[in-house]
């Protein structure tokens, strides 16, 4: 059984009102958080012909859910975290770090496996090939007293899809907040590990980098959904966004910085959509322009997930930056 969290209206406004504003969080982010060892390449590819490659390798704080949370507090948003960690030393680096930027660690969970871990290798035009390692996410099962407290005072839930988060799904809807989820690369939109999340929650982000177009996928969710807002990134060629007035495109922005790196982009994306439209309660163009530009500030930043846009720095160059 499934269930959804907010009715049909797109009147952003509609999320300020109720009991939401005397909630404690502005936003409880459910997901993985690791450590990210960034391998950065000199060139375009690994050279296989030599045993040894020089290259430049940085540790930070990263996966989806690390770069949501940290986005989000960065933002000034009242932020708590549900995930997992190792009790380890990079358990402890992460716990150590959300504390110092004020994020609620409440919610973490040890997961026996460890800390999970990505490498990611990046070439010199800073995408990446990702190597993740999430432990035994596949098989956890969060305890309700770690997250129900949470949940009843989050006026937003933004869902990652580690498969532990499903069993989140139905309590976050019971508590009334508003739900949105990371669909991440999507490749089959029938995927039925993904199913949860899509009828759960109303706010969809996805990543169209395995499709030449966005729109057969957007249009399968809205045809059977149609009260779903669903946006897609689509990196260089811009953002997608689809409602029950249709799909429109917004093309890529450019800030005059190099793209150094890819990591995070996405999950800025989702954090300055959702704090634009959801908490400040600006109109789907604004909050699209919003997260387009918390996400190009992403990468123009290599391997560092602690400096993330301010509220400043995003009031001061959304509107600013001008299309390629």
């Amino acid at each position: 059984m499934y269930y959804s969290s907010v009715n049909n209206s797109d009147d952003s406004k509609q999320y300020l009102g109720g009991d939401l504003l005397s909630r404690e969080f502005d936003f409880a982010v459910v997901g993985n958080v690791g450590i990210d060892t960034n391998v950065y390449l000199q060139g375009e590819e690994i050279d296989f012909s030599r045993e040894a490659n020089f290259t430049e390798n940085m540790d930070n704080i990263g996966q989806a859910g690390g770069y949501t949370a940290l986005g989000f507090a960065r933002l000034g948003m009242r932020t708590s975290f549900i995930g997992y960690i190792g009790d380890d030393v990079m358990g402890k680096w992460i716990r150590s770090e959300f504390r110092g930027i004020g994020i609620d660690d409440s919610g973490f969970m040890i997961d026996p496996a460890g800390t999970s871990r990505s490498v990611n290798i990046m070439n010199s035009s800073g995408l990446r090939k990702n190597f993740y390692d999430g432990k035994t996410h596949m098989n956890l099962h969060p305890p309700q007293e770690k997250y129900l407290p949470i949940l009843r005072e989050s006026r937003a839930v933004h869902f990652h899809i580690p498969n532990w988060a499903r069993y989140l799904l139905k309590p976050a809807a019971a508590a009334g907040s508003i739900l949105s989820c990371d669909l991440q690369d999507v490749t089959d939109i029938n995927d039925p590990y993904r199913a949860d999340f899509i009828k759960s929650c109303r706010i969809l982000f996805l990543s169209a980098v395995n499709h030449e177009s966005p729109v057969p996928v957007i249009s399968a969710i809205l045809n059977s959904l149609p009260d779903r807002i669903v946006i897609a990134g689509m990196g260089s060629r811009g953002v997608a966004l689809g409602n029950n007035e249709g799909i429109r495109f917004f093309p890529a922005i450019e800030s005059g910085s190099p793209v150094v790196d890819t990591n995070g982009a996405g999950d800025s994306l989702a954090v300055g959509f959702l704090t634009s439209y959801v908490v400040q309660g600006l109109d789907l163009e604004e909050s699209v322009m919003r997260g387009q530009t918390a996400a190009r500030h992403a990468c123009s930043l290599k391997g560092n997930s602690v400096n993330l846009i301010t509220m400043a720095e995003l009031d001061g160059r959304a509107g600013c930056f001008k299309s390629p």
